[in-house]
Order: C-alpha cells, then structure tokens, then sequence
C-alpha cells in the first residue's frame, strides 16, 4: 500500500496562495505594461517568478541565441514556466488553449502563436503564422506536438519548420534540450488530467531541478530543408539527453 505523505496539501495550498498573492502583485503591472512598451520583459518575469513559487529551479547551459527559433524537447506545462523565464521566448502552442478564457489571457500577455495542428489543410496558414512570429524574441516549438514521459524522446514533427526553409542563416535554429532530475515523476503524460498533474507537482517535497541546455544552432547540411533541421535537433537533444 502506497504511503502518504501528510504534508502535501499543505505544500499544495502554499504554492497556491504564493502564485495567486503574487497574481494580485502583479496583475496592474501587466495591464499597464503594454503602454510603456515593456510586456516583452514583464511576462517572461512572471513565468519565471511563478516558477520559482512552484519550486521550480533552472540552470541554464550554453547560450541563447537571441531571435532564434527554438527546438525542444517538452515534458511538462513547466517548460513554459522555465523557457520563458530564462530566454524571454514567445511560444506555439495548441488552439486548444484558446478555448480556455483565462488561459487565453495569460497566454496572450506573452504572445502565444495558437495553432490547430489537428487540422490538416490549415499547415499553410499555420506556417504563415510561426513565420509571422519570427522577430525581436525568440519563438519556441515543441516539435513532438504534446508532452513524452520523462524517458523517450517522442519524433519531432517538422512542419512547422517549413517557416524557416527559405530564410537561410537569418533566423539561428537552436535545439534546446530540457532535462528534469526528476523527469519520470514530473512529465505530464498519457492519459493524467492536467488538475491532477498541477496537484501532483505542486504538492511534492522538495525543489525540482532543470536544466536548459542551449545546445549549437543548426549549420550546414541540417538546415537544407525541414525534415533535416527537425530530424537533426531531435538527435542532438536525445544525445544530449543520453536517451
């Protein structure tokens, strides 16, 4: 019979009430923001913050390249949290999203690219997008399109990157690979609902170690088309990785 542990609801509650406190902090500053031309800084602070109110930790190895596109492995909504927090990125994510008021929000303070990636004949449109969003900070693709288990990189679809064929060198390709201490017993995967994950993760003891490895942008032969860049990054993190 599994133990429980007693002291996790209040762990739970705690990081609740610190996220909601700091919410109430921050929420003028973000609605103002926007008028002084620093939601670009604001937001990227916030998912950082929040991550440390979680229990989150980041240890960033290798360099970021500024208006890069990002390639990463993804495993957990703490991902966000963590690249947003340390690289100032923008990010592509599911529509699905979108259907969630409240989620839409938040996401849209930091300038989510929502895509439908379910719907086959708008990838034209979708690609429109992501290169539309191609800029000033960096933007993040989860290229497996949703989270793995903590032990197996999941293939990288390369669609998306159809974005960057034609651009050549002027947007750096940079696959980034996230790596939990803990991987196994902090991904979100399967069939768990997301409530109950942010429950697990929030009330277990301790800190949850991650490091972002920035690993060499894509030169050469890897940047010749899409299938190349994702197949390319895909190894470099599942080695990086040593998965």
């Amino acid at each position: 019979m599994a133990r429980t542990d007693p002291l996790g609801n209040v762990r739970l509650y705690l990081r609740i009430g610190g996220v909601l406190l700091f919410a109430l902090l921050v929420f003028p500053i973000l609605v103002l923001a926007p008028l002084f031309r620093v939601r670009d800084y604001v937001a990227p602070f916030i998912l950082g913050f929040v991550g440390r109110i979680v229990g989150l930790r980041v240890r960033v190895d290798g360099k970021p390249r500024p208006r890069a596109l990002y390639l990463a492995n993804h495993e957990s909504w703490l991902d966000i949290l963590a690249l947003g927090g340390c690289s100032r990125t923008v990010f592509v994510a599911h529509s699905g999203l979108a259907g969630h008021p409240v989620l839409r929000w938040l996401c849209q303070q930091n300038e989510t690219v929502f895509i439908s990636r379910d719907v086959r004949s708008s990838v034209a449109q979708q690609v429109g997008q992501v290169r539309e969003a191609l800029g000033d900070r960096p933007l993040t693709i989860f290229p497996e399109g949703t989270t793995n288990d903590g032990e197996m990189i999941l293939p990288f679809r390369s669609s998306l990157l159809a974005a960057v064929e034609s651009l050549g060198h002027e947007v750096p390709v940079q696959p980034v690979a996230l790596e939990y201490a803990d991987a196994p017993n902090t991904c979100w995967y399967g069939d768990e609902p997301g409530m109950a994950n942010i429950r697990r993760v929030l009330s277990r003891r301790g800190r949850i170690d991650l490091t972002a490895h920035f690993l060499d942008p894509l030169a050469g032969d890897a940047l010749t088309n899409r299938k190349t860049m994702a197949g390319t990054a895909q190894q470099a993190i599942a080695e990086r990785l040593k998965r």
